[in-house]
């Protein structure tokens, strides 16, 4: 299993209203993770909007979201949050994501 750890900027002016979408993540959207081989996912927001996500999955983050790529409510939900993101007009997050290095484990 492959721990990914990532970074992106909600902007500061939403990131209150982000928060209250991720209360009710769509379930379709969460089963379509899943069901692509997303798991033990969470997303943490420092008060400026800088985001860390980190979950585990069976190979990469770029398998990982190349399987999202063919679920329609992926595409969905990408156009629903982009705004949310400091991130170029018409891009979507999932596509903007700054790997990180894992340096460090301890199970």
């Amino acid at each position: 299993m492959k721990r990914i750890g990532f970074m992106l900027k909600v902007r500061e002016d939403r990131m209150a209203e982000y928060k209250e979408h991720h209360k009710a993540v769509w379930p379709e959207m969460q089963e379509a993770l899943r069901a692509t081989g997303w798991h033990n996912y969470s997303l943490f927001m420092r008060d400026d909007g800088l985001l860390f996500g980190y979950f585990e999955t069976p190979e990469s983050l770029q398998a990982a979201q190349a399987g999202m790529e063919n679920q329609e409510v992926n595409a969905r939900w990408q156009s629903f949050m982009s705004p949310f993101f400091e991130i170029p007009e018409g891009a979507h997050a999932d596509q903007m994501f700054i790997e990180l290095e894992q340096v460090f484990y301890l199970e």
